[in-house]
């Protein structure tokens, strides 16, 4: 699948844009001036999720879903020599934070900081130091507490890392928060299609990009309660298991440029499921198959456990490196997830049996 010019516009411009969790309301905002011209009407609910509707006066409704927000740190305890002790929102990784320059987000502004650590010099009689959320430690230039919060930084502040999109041998998209941002990008996508494209779906359907996934999946939740869907298709990344360091035997084998990936798990209805791979049989798209125990950590559970139950299934995509500022996705594996997900809509129907078996 080839990108369009403005669609790669859209997401070096989404991605590059700060949406930690419980702050996504700047990036929210590009996603809905992108998806506007390709849905019926777009709402927002009081947390900040946001969905485009199409035919929303249909009573059958169907979601495809992403999660909008991206992990974080909070200023947690200023020093009185004027150094920021932070706490995770999300699941940041305390292990990549030593050297990298930071963003606090204060009420005067952004204020560049840097997160420090002791030079290799003064480390060499000592037994080698672990980063842990106890001793990383934010450097923004200041000598007292006083001059911190001059800077408008104060405890509660939000910490993000500004590391930028860009592209990699022209086969992957890389940048931090592509999970799940790319996610966001790829059912705006599918509207897109469907507008461009003149189709036209017997239900209503709702591209719905959510709030607070990474801290409890609490945004999808929410919107579940809202929108009260039939169907629920959530697309998240998932690991990429062919680099250094990680064991198949517990992560499964899946791999950037081999497909999306089809999720087994408790929550994935099997009907829905089994339309998704036929699907992907039929259009001869590839794909890959993942299992997940007890829950798939994913906004899928949320959806499927609402409302009494709602048929959900995931189609995740391929991610090295998560949780880090140097995430990477296979071009080709974006645009597979996106046919994937376009096609499948075009084959659900309002009378369609969701049974279980």
């Amino acid at each position: 699948m080839k990108f369009e010019k403005k669609s790669l516009k859209f997401l070096e411009k989404y991605l590059n844009t700060s949406s930690p969790t419980g702050y996504e309301h700047e990036g929210q905002k590009i996603w809905m001036d992108y998806i506007r011209p390709y849905v019926d009407k777009v709402e927002v609910d009081h947390y900040g999720t946001c969905y485009g509707i199409i035919n929303p006066e249909a009573e059958f409704k169907v979601v495809i879903e992403a999660h909008a927000d991206e992990i974080s740190w909070y200023v947690n305890y200023i020093t009185d020599d004027g150094l920021i002790y932070v706490i995770r929102n999300g699941g940041s990784d305390q292990t990549i934070a030593p050297s990298k320059v930071v963003h606090i987000h204060g009420e005067k502004g952004i204020v560049k900081g840097v997160f420090g650590w002791p030079a290799i010099h003064t480390r060499s009689n000592q037994n080698e130091p672990t980063p842990k959320i106890e001793n990383i430690f934010i450097d923004c230039g200041a000598t007292t507490k006083q001059e911190v919060e001059e800077m408008g930084i104060y405890v509660g502040c939000m910490i993000t890392y500004p590391d930028e999109f860009f592209e990699m041998n022209n086969r992957y998209f890389v940048c931090r928060a592509l999970d799940n941002r790319i996610g966001g990008f790829m059912i705006a996508e599918v509207a897109r299609l469907l507008k461009e494209n003149k189709k036209t779906i017997p239900f209503g359907l709702y591209i719905t990009n959510s709030v607070q996934e990474e801290v409890g999946l609490y945004g999808a939740d929410m919107i579940a309660d809202t929108i009260k869907p039939d169907i629920a298709i959530v697309t998240d990344v998932t690991h990429d298991t062919t680099t250094p360091m990680i064991e198949k035997k517990k992560e499964g084998d899946q791999k950037c440029g081999a497909g999306p990936v089809v999720f087994f798990a408790p929550s994935v209805h099997h009907t829905i499921r089994e339309l998704i791979i036929q699907t992907a049989k039929a259009k001869k798209i590839p794909f890959q198959r993942a299992a997940a125990s007890r829950a798939t950590g994913t906004d899928t559970d949320a959806f499927a456990h609402s409302n009494g139950g709602v048929p959900s299934a995931l189609i995740s995509l391929p991610l090295r490196y998560m949780h880090t500022t140097v995430e990477m996705v296979a071009k080709e594996d974006v645009g597979n997830v996106i046919r994937l997900i376009y096609e499948t809509i075009l084959e659900i129907k309002p009378e369609m049996k969701l049974k279980y078996h």
